[in-house]
């Protein structure tokens, strides 16, 4: 499986955003510490304040700031802002896509593997990525 540039880049803005978490962090200030061009990362913060990761800091802080705890946060939840369901393989998580579905003789191996993926991206958070 392959993590598309959204999500790889995403997580590493929510790394950042955790990492000045008390202070705020400029969005130039993640494109330059990063790598991440200022265009591409207006789609990375849109997607993750659609999903309630990060907000606008308020009062005396600057830029962006979580929008909950570091610990509340899982991987699972930044690769949702970006993906509609993790998979493996295109069946798994699209029951339509393939007509042999019932008949496959590896469809339990692939749902299995999806599982455990699913599972290890829900036990890792941010605080631990960003040991906070």
């Amino acid at each position: 499986m392959r993590s598309n540039t959204k999500v790889r880049y995403g997580l590493r803005t929510m790394i950042e955003t955790a990492l000045y978490d008390a202070t705020g962090i400029y969005q130039k200030d993640i494109a330059r510490q990063q790598g991440i061009s200022i265009k591409y990362l207006d789609q990375i913060i849109a997607a993750l304040k659609n999903c309630g990761l990060i907000t606008k800091a308020e009062d005396h802080r600057q830029g962006y700031v979580l929008a909950v705890p570091a610990s509340k946060i899982t991987i699972y939840d930044i690769y949702r802002a970006f993906e509609p369901e993790l998979g493996v393989v295109p069946c798994i998580p699209d029951e339509g896509y393939c007509n042999k579905k019932s008949h496959c003789a590896a469809v339990h191996f692939w749902s299995g593997l999806n599982q455990h993926m699913k599972k290890y991206f829900q036990s890792v958070t941010l605080a631990d990525l960003a040991a906070i």
